[in-house]
């Protein structure tokens, strides 16, 4: 897809990521430290002087209007398309090299992407190619054969390079190469890393699930690669006051995916911590 207008998207992090109290704490007290040293990204939540169980203010056109019923059924799977990835917002980006049983390599970004962590995974939907009948993209057929694929985090340094390589091209390519980006030898794994980011990810297929379509056919594949090794590099690696690393977010410079072909920047962000239990009993 092509480039577009890059926009701003806003992040809640710490406690809000799902990690344990202490955790949270931890890693809250942590991103205070760093943010003293370089405050330029961070700012206050949106309701500061917040209570429960006051009600917040809504815009006059969120509240005024009316909801319209989309049915998925009826207007059929491939024009949920820009509704799913235009409300699913901000998404994070997995840049994905593989390589097939014949030692061709492939790279190619997704933005169906999540992670989990004991043990750590991650979680990337790859869906069929529309440009092949509805086959399957490079990048699965290699996971399918090989088993292995490695996840490089998307920054903005090399973003317009990394685009680059979503083009429909021919099974033979090195996107990699094509791109301009540099391979990086993996530990535990085949398919090389992108040495211009600044967190790798070695992964081993661990589950998939195929999905259909409402017609029958086969519309997706769901894969869940376990994390066999890290690669930090040591700029954007960060220390919790307990030991445990992290990823400093404004040294990351991290893009998302948003609807269409507008990414977006976490430029503004802000901590909100969750609520404590007590509450439940005020």
């Amino acid at each position: 897809a092509a480039m577009a207008t890059v926009k701003y998207s806003a992040v809640a992090f710490a406690a809000g990521l799902g990690l344990s109290v202490g955790a949270a704490l931890s890693f809250y007290l942590a991103r205070k430290a760093s943010q003293s040293a370089a405050p330029k990204i961070w700012g206050t939540q949106p309701h500061p002087g917040w209570e429960p169980p006051k009600k917040l203010p809504v815009p006059p056109a969120i509240e005024n209007g009316k909801m319209v019923a989309i049915d998925p059924r009826v207007i059929g799977g491939k024009k949920c398309y820009p509704l799913i990835i235009s409300a699913v917002v901000p998404r994070p980006i997995a840049f994905v090299s593989t390589v097939s049983k014949d030692g061709q390599q492939n790279l190619a970004p997704f933005s169906y992407f999540t992670a989990m962590h004991d043990p750590p995974c991650v979680v990337i939907c790859v869906n069929r190619a529309a440009h092949r009948n509805g086959g399957k993209k490079d990048t699965m057929a290699n996971i399918d054969e090989t088993k292995e694929f490695t996840v490089n985090v998307l920054s903005e340094w090399f973003l317009e390079q990394a685009n680059h390589t979503c083009g429909n091209y021919d099974e033979d390519v090195d996107e990699m190469a094509l791109s301009g980006l540099t391979k990086e030898p993996s530990l535990k794994v085949k398919p090389p890393r992108v040495k211009e980011s600044a967190v790798h990810m070695e992964c081993k297929l661990k589950h998939k699930y195929e999905t259909k379509g409402y017609n029958g056919e086969d519309t997706a594949t769901i894969v869940v690669g376990e994390i066999v090794m890290f690669h930090v590099n040591e700029s954007v690696a960060k220390k919790t006051p307990s030991g445990n690393t992290y990823v400093g977010l404004e040294e990351l410079q991290p893009i998302s995916r948003l609807g269409g072909n507008t990414y977006g920047r976490s430029r503004e962000c802000f901590d909100l911590a969750r609520p404590d239990r007590d509450w439940q009993n005020r």
